[in-house]
């Protein structure tokens, strides 16, 4: 017999797993969201894109998103004795800091530019992230499919906005907002 282990054993690896990993990752995404948001008088100044949603949206849709990609990951840390799960567990990790980097770069920095930056390293990586899950189980790389699609949506969002703010704000010569510096 050359099976590892049995389904219900593989199963219960899974689930055992996915209660780590789904309230990690969610956790981890609202502690960066803390970092700072759409609510600042910096934000509220910026020329928004047409293709800005309501701001509501990016809480439900970060939140579905982070419960699949904790799934996804379940599903490759769950997979003992995988060829490459370390080398995607690996690349997951970078990728996720690459993630979590956004929030407090963009709202936490003010830097349009650098939150550009991140995100085209959040796209690179999670095209090598889908690759290595893929290898791995194929399953969890289909999970984070709609994963890839918001963050090129958000990478165009970004770009937008620095399309509209090349400063990086609107005209303060309006005197809508003050700039201090120390």
């Amino acid at each position: 017999m050359n099976v590892i282990a049995s389904r219900g054993q593989l199963r219960a690896s899974f689930i055992r797993w996915a209660l780590f990993t789904v309230p990690l990752i969610v956790l981890l995404g609202f502690v960066a969201g803390q970092a700072g948001g759409p609510n600042t008088v910096w934000f509220q100044s910026l020329a928004k894109p047409a293709i800005y949603p309501p701001p509501a949206t990016f809480g439900i849709v970060w939140t579905i998103l982070y419960v699949m990609i904790g799934l996804s990951l379940a599903l490759v840390c769950s997979s003992w004795g995988a060829r490459g799960r370390g080398l995607a567990i690996g690349l997951f990790a970078v990728h996720f800091l690459c993630n979590l980097a956004w929030t407090p770069v963009f709202f936490g920095n003010q830097n349009i530019i650098g939150g550009l930056v991140v995100m085209g390293l959040v796209d690179v990586t999670l095209l090598a992230v889908l690759w290595a899950f893929w290898r791995v189980r194929r399953a969890a790389a289909l999970l984070l499919l709609p994963y890839l699609a918001w963050a090129l949506f958000a990478t165009v969002l970004n770009y937008e906005f620095h399309r509209l703010n090349p400063e990086g704000r609107q005209d303060t010569s309006s005197g809508a907002t003050q700039r201090f510096e120390l």
